[in-house]
């Protein structure tokens, strides 16, 4: 992982400008929670639908086709019609959501216990099935069998808590290698800032990564063993959110209202969480909820806008094509492991160590398309670069081996970063990852580009792959970043396949 030493040569700029405060703040933090929930719901109205089924094929010794078109044709169970079956299930569903809202299992996974969790799905699940099972007395629906309620009422529970565990435990090993996690600086330097980093750092499900303390001058006092901690004052808040790849910040500092209005303001404009101790700041935000951070309670301010629907359809679509790439490919990728080997001495693969998402660092695959020493080299030939600025690139480049050449004039030595796909260091779509050298290069406005996971093609790769500019790299990323939709992904894979056939890598 990245250091805050890593940072000590970034220039600073200038910080965003700030929007009038109003209620707006609150608004995007219900609207993301929103997004966040009714992806949820899709999913439990989904697994509703599949046990339901499973539960008549099972119960009735029929096969899912048929009984599909005895639910279609209205003799599914005697006496019931499409209608009266359709109206059951729909109304079990909606029930089954609104009771797990209630029960405030649609909050985001990482601020609940998974024990607390699985007790609020079973009893979510039960409620429910008692309401349809006094439903289907009232109506007198004795032709459909308590067998096959009883079933789907099991069948669901089961399924609903088997996927919130599975889920919650991908999410504890993504955590675990620094993904996902999200990274958190404390207004603050008094006894509550320190009893809320310590909650973040002991309870690590939480994903949550202290990155350092902000003093308020003339509010806070000093605590022991807190100086090396200190990042600095308030002013410099977002400065120091911009190089730590902030994702929220947490205010422990009773400052005046209109301070906090003025950071909201920032947060706003810069796209972090804002959430605050709730007894500190009495009337500013009635609208808001309290959240629990572990046992530690909060209100959330604000919270930036995150697709969450979106980034999970494209690390499905990131798997998908990464997994068929490298099963169609197999055989060139034999191909081209034999002819590196026969054309120089060195290894098959080149590792090199990248900066991924917020800093972090990867080791990024690529076939080896240069001489063994090609890195310490690098010095030599610094002067005969054909690009502007940080980025180092020349067309005639002496330590590129023979094959190498038409390896990287068709980009088909990138194809083992299929592999850095699969373990989610990079995206099959995204900003290039760059070397530390260049990233110790970027003032803070550059480093917008390692705010997601870099890719293997990108905007500027189908649209400037050839402009030596630095500032239309760094555009161009910044552009894809801020418009970003699964869509746009897919129409840069397509332009990206024109690319490559068309030989214009170097």
């Amino acid at each position: 992982m990245a250091t805050s030493e890593f940072w000590q040569r970034v220039s600073s700029t200038p910080p965003s400008p700030t929007q009038e405060w109003s209620e707006s703040g609150i608004a995007s933090h219900q609207r993301t929670a929103r997004g966040s929930a009714a992806m949820w719901m899709v999913l439990d109205a989904l697994t509703v639908f599949g046990a339901a089924l499973v539960a008549a094929t099972i119960e009735l010794e029929t096969n899912p086709v048929a009984g599909l078109l005895s639910f279609w044709h209205g003799t599914l169970f005697q006496g019931q019609s499409t209608g009266i079956l359709t109206a059951l299930l729909i109304g079990f569903t909606a029930t089954l959501i609104a009771v797990s809202r209630g029960l405030h299992l649609y909050t985001p996974v990482r601020l609940t216990n998974h024990l607390h969790e699985q007790r609020l799905s079973v009893q979510a699940c039960l409620v429910s099935g008692l309401i349809l099972t006094g439903t289907l007395y009232l109506i007198k629906a004795e032709q459909i069998p308590r067998s096959v309620v009883l079933l789907t009422v099991v069948l669901i529970t089961v399924s609903l808590s088997l996927r919130r565990l599975v889920f919650r435990a991908m999410m504890y090993r993504r955590f675990e290698r620094g993904l996902n996690t999200r990274n958190v600086i404390i207004v603050g330097t008094g006894a509550e800032a320190h009893a809320l980093r310590h909650h973040l750092q002991s309870i690590r499900q939480l994903g949550y990564i202290f990155k350092g303390f902000v003093h308020v001058p003339g509010v806070d006092t000093q605590l022991a063993g807190t100086t090396g901690d200190v990042l600095g004052p308030l002013d410099s808040l977002f400065d120091h959110a911009r190089k730590h790849f902030v994702d929220e910040i947490f205010f422990t500092s009773a400052c005046e209202r209109g301070v906090i209005k003025s950071v909201l303001d920032q947060a706003r404009a810069n796209g972090i969480d804002l959430r605050v101790v709730p007894d500190m700041y009495d009337g500013l935000a009635w609208n808001s909820t309290i959240e629990y951070i572990g046992q530690f309670p909060t209100i959330p301010l604000h919270r930036g806008h995150v697709p969450e629907v979106g980034l999970v359809l494209k690390r499905l679509l990131d798997l998908t094509l990464a997994t068929f790439a490298l099963l169609i490919f197999s055989p060139l990728l034999l191909i081209i492991a034999i002819a590196v080997k026969l054309d120089s001495r060195g290894p098959i693969f080149y590792a090199s160590e990248r900066i991924g998402k917020k800093a972090s660092v990867f080791k990024c695959i690529k076939f080896r398309t240069m001489v063994r020493d090609a890195d310490r080299r690098r010095a030599e030939i610094m002067h005969m670069n054909e690009r502007e600025g940080i980025l180092f690139k020349m067309s005639n480049d002496p330590r590129i081996t023979r094959v190498g050449r038409v390896l990287r004039k068709y980009s088909l030595d990138e194809l083992p970063q299929f592999f850095n796909v699969l373990f989610g260091d990079m995206s099959v779509v995204g900003p290039r990852p760059p070397i530390a050298s260049e990233v110790r290069q970027y003032n803070l406005a550059h480093l917008r580009r390692l705010d997601v996971t870099p890719g293997i093609t990108g905007l500027w790769q189908v649209q400037a792959r050839q402009d030596p500019s630095f500032d239309s790299y760094i555009s161009l990323d910044v552009a894809y970043i801020e418009n970003w939709t699964v869509w746009l992904d897919i129409k840069i894979i397509l332009r990206t396949i024109g690319v490559v056939f068309a030989g214009t890598g170097s």
